[in-house]
């Protein structure tokens, strides 16, 4: 008995298309794209900042309790007036604390406890960030060490900080007890954004308020990274799937 050949069955395979080819290489480097972006920025994060926890109400309304921030490693050296800043000093009890640089080594920092505010240097500082415009508290006048830093809450009438530790070395720490410098907001979600860089004593000579690092461009980087690898599988999903369904119907 003669069979019968199924001659379809040792067809050799249609070569792919041109186009097809230069679709796959496409998705190909779009997604090495995506992984470059998403990688190198989540990893610029990871090294360059770190997540801290608020206690208290000391620097509200700026930051609240509850609030997580990042806040990017530097040295006392990096920081100017107006900076956010995380420091441990052990005269202080050792405890992890954020307050707002205020004054830097040579400065004479001032309030005398009414409604005139801070002066530093002898001039008066307009302070936007404050909970509240009015009386700093008990009258002080430092003349801040070389090396070392008076910082201040925002929340003035509810902060233990350098007003409170003017018997050791003037209230001052040394700058190389800073650890971080804030820069964001993480959570709450709502909550969530830069810090932003305050302008109040620019008027000033010397350090003023550091620019921001590369949080921004690095969480851009990192969510534009895993969006285009989404949208670019999700693209290369429906168009293999729309072949499929033509070479069915097609047979």
């Amino acid at each position: 008995m003669s069979s019968v050949v199924d001659q379809t069955a040792d067809r050799p395979a249609a070569p792919a298309r041109p186009g097809r080819r230069a679709a796959a290489v496409l998705q190909g480097v779009a997604i090495a794209l995506g992984l470059v972006l998403m990688i190198g920025g989540f990893a610029l994060i990871a090294i360059d900042y770190r997540p801290y926890n608020i206690p208290t109400a000391s620097m509200s309304p700026t930051l609240r309790i509850g609030d997580t921030v990042l806040a990017r490693k530097v040295g006392g050296g990096a920081v100017g007036r107006g900076d956010v800043v995380v420091f441990r000093d052990q005269a202080w009890g050792g405890e992890l604390m954020v307050k707002r640089v205020v004054a830097v080594g040579g400065d004479t920092v001032a309030a005398n406890g009414n409604d005139h505010g801070l002066t530093v240097d002898g001039k008066p500082v307009e302070e936007p960030y404050l909970a509240a415009q009015g009386p700093q508290g008990t009258p002080f006048s430092v003349t801040v060490p070389p090396g070392r830093l008076f910082l201040l809450g925002d929340n003035r009438l509810g902060s233990l900080d350098s007003r409170t530790h003017l018997e050791v070395d003037s209230g001052t720490v040394p700058a190389d007890a800073v650890e971080a410098r804030v820069e964001a907001t993480l959570l709450p979600f709502g909550r969530m954004g830069d810090l932003g860089r305050t302008t109040a004593f620019d008027g000033l000579a010397g350090p003023k308020g550091s620019e921001p690092g590369p949080l921004q461009p690095a969480a851009y980087a990192t969510v534009a990274g895993a969006a285009l690898i989404l949208v670019v599988s999700a693209v290369g999903g429906v168009a293999g799937l729309t072949r499929r369904l033509r070479r069915g119907r097609s047979s």
